[in-house]
């Protein structure tokens, strides 16, 4: 066995370490290479790398790409009932953005964006005592609870909440709620619902960015004179911002979308564009109206994706921050 020392030169970057050769037999070729605008080197992909995203792409492209087609298709085509004939109108969209169907789409808005603030700001608060906390036990406790809270929605937790603080609820009558005005079937009430799963959710989200957080980074500001609150201010909260935001995105999102504890609770008291499609889809529409809900359908997925725009830039920054 032997190998020959390579010498870099001038002007071709670092030197590779020596490939020794095995009694005549050629060096493996490792594919070809491209230099990077910093001068490093980096392998270059080739086409069969692709190859191992084809599943996942044949699936992204039959389980969305195909509803959304066809979403796209009857929000925007109207079929004549003496001819069947079909023709492109932009009749359901507009239908979509006036009346009780805007009211609906504000409605869902709304509601999302209260929840998610209050469970944003609970869901700090909770996951800053679990991180400064010394109990290794607490802290799976609170992990495990909010990763079975945070998907435990529907049917079952609009009957636990109708059984606990309904109108004739365990918790409503020894508290006599009533008589504080207190409405589980309201705007409030669902509100209070919805922070049962989005509260659990904000702590799984922001608990990897509290973590995050340097001690040298609160000790280089105790150095430089700063108080508690100062360090929040100037140095954490600045550092958190972009995990702040995405996590209050992703809890917009998320009650957003919410369909089967609304329906299941308030039914149709609570103006929601979720309820307002089941309605539609389920004939309970005027006649011709019936591909209102794919234009409504449509909507949330627009808002949906502004949604989604924002949220992935901040997730992206707040990575590089918390490296």
């Amino acid at each position: 066995m032997s190998s020959a020392p390579s010498t870099p030169t001038e002007g071709t970057g670092p030197a590779e370490a020596p490939v020794p050769v095995v009694a005549g037999v050629p060096r493996a070729d490792t594919g070809p290479l491209e230099r990077s605008a910093g001068g490093t080197r980096r392998r270059r992909r080739g086409p069969r790398t692709w190859l191992a995203a084809l599943p996942l792409i044949a699936f992204t492209a039959l389980c969305f790409g195909l509803p959304l087609g066809a979403l796209l298709y009857g929000a925007v085509t109207r079929a004549d009932p003496d001819t069947g004939a079909t023709a492109l109108t932009g009749e359901h969209l507009s239908r979509s953005l006036q009346g009780p169907y805007l009211g609906s789409l504000v409605g869902s808005v709304q509601l999302s964006a209260v929840t998610a603030l209050i469970a944003s700001v609970l869901g700090v608060l909770i996951a800053q005592a679990v991180v400064t906390s010394r109990s290794q036990a607490l802290r799976n406790a609170v992990l495990t609870a909010s990763g079975v809270l945070a998907n435990f929605g529907g049917v079952p937790l609009a009957f636990a909440f109708i059984a606990t603080l309904g109108i004739s609820g365990v918790v409503t009558r020894l508290a006599d709620l009533t008589s504080l005005g207190w409405n589980l079937y309201s705007f409030t009430g669902l509100a209070v619902v919805y922070l049962y799963f989005l509260v659990p959710l904000m702590v799984l989200v922001i608990l990897p960015a509290l973590d995050g957080l340097r001690p040298q980074w609160r000790e280089a500001a105790q150095n430089a004179g700063a108080d508690s609150p100062q360090y929040w201010r100037h140095v954490a909260l600045p550092v958190l911002a972009p995990s702040l935001l995405g996590g209050f995105v992703l809890l917009f999102g998320s009650a957003f979308a919410a369909h089967a504890t609304a329906a299941a609770l308030v039914g149709g008291s609570v103006p929601l564009v979720t309820l307002k499609i089941a309605d539609a889809l389920s004939g309970n529409v005027l006649v011709g109206q019936e591909n209102v809900a794919l234009a409504l359908g449509l909507d949330m997925i627009l808002i949906a994706g502004l949604v989604m725009a924002v949220y992935l830039p901040l997730q992206r920054r707040s990575a590089r921050w918390l490296r």
